[in-house]
């Protein structure tokens, strides 16, 4: 049986894909993987091979970036250098035997334009933002091709809207995603400090402005409670550069993975997200699929938008439409160091936290789903695989 492709177009998809991905080759499938954006670091830790010569981008990819980011975009080459992504595809397509696309148009168009078999993992989009979904053109007519086998969306609301405008069939079938993230459990409600997980995002030099948003905005927290703070940061955020951008607010980078300030101590982690979050009351975001995942398990998520060209405003206001009352956000630091203090306490709370958790329970399973995503959509592609065989 030929190998299947995962083409995907983000950090955040390149995680989904990876993880379906690990489910083929557990059922004896081979896999390749076509990152549109980035290096596909997630592919590559699980040992998938990448095709090709990948390269990063200042903005993350084509994407919901500001106007800054789109020029960027264009000097940098990244809508050439995606272009001979897509031709590597074409010129490859005899040696697989299925796509499955993960991410927006930009996906679904190469899925459509390698001529191969293919499934939709419609990520990016949402009935959530605007009670409609609103595919860019040509999406929906893409999705209506015959080549397109399969297609999934990220939520319940989305796979029945879809379905109606396509006139064809779209399923939920969960988040992959999210499996990155719910094997590990969480401390009993009261054991230990509550802890507040910062995640500054993983695009550089991104990354490392809203860290420095953060820090401002603890060093503003109210004092009194005993509060764990621990930051998961992406490799490329290096200690020199961190070291560099505390000092003037007042941090002092202690041993290898410890910023202090005065009695505020800041635990650092590169990697291990997934064992972070799941410990954590709050999490500070500045990042797209890491406050997904968060909402999937049920903890509150704070946002501290930046200057981009990712985590901007508007991204931050959309992002709240699409995953509704679990996330927060305020106008400045100080507003939301204060928000910050008000979840905290309310989830140590002994009548309103346990009234809160079941609440961010409810969101998160009509927003993201259950775990398990990533097996659900390896079976439903063995099924396709086997159909074609016949």
């Amino acid at each position: 049986m030929k190998p299947v492709l995962l083409l995907s177009n983000g950090h955040g998809e390149d995680l989904s894909g990876a993880l379906v991905a690990s489910q083929l080759i557990q059922r004896g499938i081979a896999v390749e993987a076509l990152p549109l954006v980035g290096h596909g670091t997630s592919y590559r830790q699980l040992g998938i091979p990448v095709l090709g010569r990948t390269r990063n981008c200042s903005t993350g990819g084509l994407g919901y970036t500001s106007l800054a980011g789109r020029i960027a975009e264009l000097l940098e080459g990244q809508m050439l250098y995606v272009l001979n992504r897509l031709l590597l595809l074409r010129r490859r397509r005899r040696h697989y035997g299925l796509v499955l696309a993960v991410g927006d148009l930009l996906a679904v168009v190469g899925g459509w334009f390698s001529g191969l078999p293919t499934a939709v993992y419609l990520v990016a989009y949402s009935s959530h933002y605007e009670g409609r979904l609103r595919l860019p053109w040509p999406c929906g007519w893409l999705l209506g091709r015959p080549g397109i086998r399969a297609i999934w969306s990220r939520d319940e609301l989305s796979a029945a809207d879809l379905s109606g405008q396509l006139g064809r069939p779209a399923s939920f079938l969960g988040n992959p995603f999210l499996d990155a993230v719910s094997g590990n459990e969480a401390p009993p409600a009261g054991a230990g400090d509550p802890e507040l997980l910062l995640v500054p995002g993983s695009r550089l030099p991104e990354a490392a402005r809203n860290l420095a948003l953060m820090l401002e905005l603890l060093a503003q927290l109210p004092r009194g409670r005993r509060l764990r703070l621990r930051a998961a940061l992406v490799p490329g955020l290096e200690r020199a550069c961190i070291a560099q951008l505390a000092a003037p607010l007042g941090w002092q980078l202690e041993g290898e993975d410890r910023l202090v300030r005065g009695p505020l101590e800041l635990e650092l982690s590169w990697g291990g997200f997934g064992q972070l979050l799941p410990r954590a009351q709050l999490v500070l975001c500045s990042a797209g699929t890491a406050a997904e995942q968060a909402v999937g398990l049920a903890i509150p998520v704070l946002q501290l938008p930046g200057q981009g060209p990712q985590f901007t405003p508007g991204f931050a206001e959309a992002q709240r439409r699409l995953l509704g009352a679990g996330v927060f956000c305020a106008p400045d630091p100080a507003s939301a160091a204060e928000l910050a203090h008000q979840l905290l306490e309310q989830q140590l709370d002994p009548i309103r936290g346990p009234a809160l958790r079941r609440q961010l329970a409810t969101i998160g399973q009509e927003r993201i789903g259950r775990p398990g995503g990533s097996q659900a959509m390896a079976g439903a592609i063995m099924n396709l695989l086997a159909a074609s065989a016949r």
